[in-house]
């Protein structure tokens, strides 16, 4: 698994969360939601630190990941993150 951001995804998130240099973002499953690759599941944040990450991006000091026990949720596709433009939201893309 891959995982890639656009920089205006990390300034988004960055903004948003009053992130700091060497903060960690996990991309966690939750149940419920709307996903193109899991139905009835989707992700969601919480800042903590990782333990066993199937997949990270580092950016501006930032780390965002995936734990490997979440890895079944993408059923074998990467992780790309960029920017909705119109709604001005990260948009999560799986290939």
């Amino acid at each position: 698994m891959k995982m890639t951001m656009s920089q205006q995804a990390v300034d988004w998130y960055k903004n948003e969360l009053d992130l700091k240099y060497g903060d960690n973002i996990r991309f966690h499953i939750r149940y419920g939601g709307c996903s193109t690759v899991q139905k009835g599941f989707s992700l969601g944040i919480i800042q903590e630190n990782p333990d066993q990450p199937a997949a990270s991006v580092e950016q501006d000091g930032l780390t965002f990941f995936v734990e490997k026990k979440d890895e079944w949720y993408f059923d074998g596709h990467d992780l790309h993150i960029t920017m909705d433009e119109e709604l001005n939201e990260p948009k999560f893309g799986y290939e």
